[in-house]
């Protein structure tokens, strides 16, 4: 079920997506962007000891990568979710505030909790490996 909140002001639309699941994310996603116009990227690391060295990592994606984005994103609205479980299997965080789709795969959810089908974990693992792939392309080293 959507979250019941405003969505983003002028359309503006923000992905966050979040490794591990369960704990302090060492990995983060960040994704701001208003539709049919480029979106801003940014992949933040943290490694070595005590995940004390940070890595960033910032790009941008044109306006028809922003749009397919988001039309990958319409399906997870109403998908189950649960703030105290994996129940995606992917050991991530995936949080959607769109125009359209305001929805988190970790939060709780009003009338309890409910396992999601295959095809919504393939949908999910889907969209997950799209936002990925598309940092992979797209976001590059921080250079001081």
């Amino acid at each position: 079920m959507p979250r019941s909140m405003a969505p983003p002001p002028s359309g503006e639309f923000s992905i966050r997506l979040s490794k591990p699941f369960t704990s302090t994310p060492t990995s983060k996603i960040e994704i701001i962007g208003e539709p049919n116009r480029p979106a801003s990227i940014k992949h933040t690391t943290h490694v070595g000891a005590q995940n004390q060295t940070i890595i960033v990592k910032e790009g941008s994606i044109d306006a028809e990568d922003s749009n397919e984005l988001m039309d990958l994103l319409r399906p997870l609205a109403g998908f189950p979710s649960d703030p105290d479980k994996d129940i995606y299997g992917l050991g991530v965080r995936l949080d959607l505030a769109t125009f359209e789709v305001q929805w988190d795969n970790g939060e709780e959810v009003e009338g309890g909790k409910a396992d999601p089908t295959e095809e919504n974990k393939q949908t999910f693992k889907d969209v997950v490996e799209s936002i990925e792939a598309l940092v992979r392309q797209k976001a590059k080293e921080r250079t001081s």
